[in-house]
């Protein structure tokens, strides 16, 4: 039974749920994200910033375009690469603040007790 006020999504909506989350599930597509929060960019600039192959940016970049998180707009000869979901930094800020309190809480657990040297 679900709390009140947590809704319950149908299996297909769920599944499109996790389809976004298999999206942001490589490390590089988030790279790639957090490079365009700044503004939009074209492959050269991504390639460069990232450190990665065009051919690999630009998968990335059409995984991410078809996940619904990125556009693309030509301009003469150039495609420029920009974030269309920003709700994106915001599940990233979550995830990132959840990852800190965790690892915080390991650290307290792990540290000496007060009073407690080893010799």
């Amino acid at each position: 039974m679900a709390k009140p006020g947590i809704r319950t999504l149908s299996p297909g909506a769920l599944e499109l749920v996790a389809d976004r989350f298999r999206t942001l599930s490589d490390p590089l597509r988030l790279r790639i994200l957090q490079a365009l929060e700044g503004g939009e960019r074209n492959v050269g600039d991504l390639t460069a910033i990232l450190g990665a192959t065009q051919s690999n940016v630009s998968k990335q970049l059409k995984a991410l375009r078809e996940g619904g998180f990125v556009g693309r707009r030509a301009e003469g000869t150039s495609a420029y690469w920009f974030v269309v979901d920003p709700s994106v930094f915001a599940l990233c800020d979550v995830v990132c603040r959840g990852l800190q309190a965790r690892i915080s809480s390991h650290a307290r657990m792990l540290a000496p007790a007060a009073g407690s040297r080893r010799r």
